[in-house]
């Protein structure tokens, strides 16, 4: 089965990609890699919700704005390549967490982007990661995803 009819078969649809809002360009191919700019939890240019984790938003909400931050990155890697069955493999996830003072449960907001991968990808889906705390984010948005991805050469 292709990774597109897959993400239908999960009920997911990707969107449009997103535009870039300053000077830089989505995604820079080097080889067969694809370095994907840091991608926001928007919806046609608006942002789904804003705040901070522990303060504003439940874990939940984090979690489901990681979630459409990944589904803007695949968009962005499809725009790019022409099909997501062009992937070979994530490489790579850098995840930036609006914290609140004391909020230490950045991993578990990444892990609604994480486990989406790999429920779209399989193993080709698992990646190395990194969940960070942040103190604030463009547009007062609660996730920021970075991707790198291995696309078939």
């Amino acid at each position: 089965m292709s990774y597109e009819a897959k993400l239908k078969n999960l009920g997911l649809t990707l969107p449009a990609p997103p535009k870039p809002v300053a000077n830089y360009v989505p995604v820079v191919r080097v080889g067969d890699l694809l370095f994907l700019s840091g991608v926001l939890p928007s919806r046609d240019g608006q942002l789904i919700l804003t705040g901070k984790l522990g303060q504003d938003l439940t874990i939940e909400q984090g979690v489901a704005a990681s979630q459409v931050a990944v589904l803007n990155g695949l968009s962005i890697v499809k725009h790019e390549v022409g099909s997501l069955d062009q992937v070979k493999r994530i490489v790579k996830m850098v995840g930036h967490i609006a914290s609140a003072p004391g909020f230490t449960d950045q991993p578990q907001v990444l892990n609604g982007a994480s486990d989406l991968l790999v429920a779209l990808f399989g193993d080709a889906g698992r990646h190395a990661r990194v969940a960070v705390g942040a103190a604030e984010l463009p547009r007062q948005a609660p996730v920021e995803i970075e991707l790198l991805v291995q696309v078939l050469s």
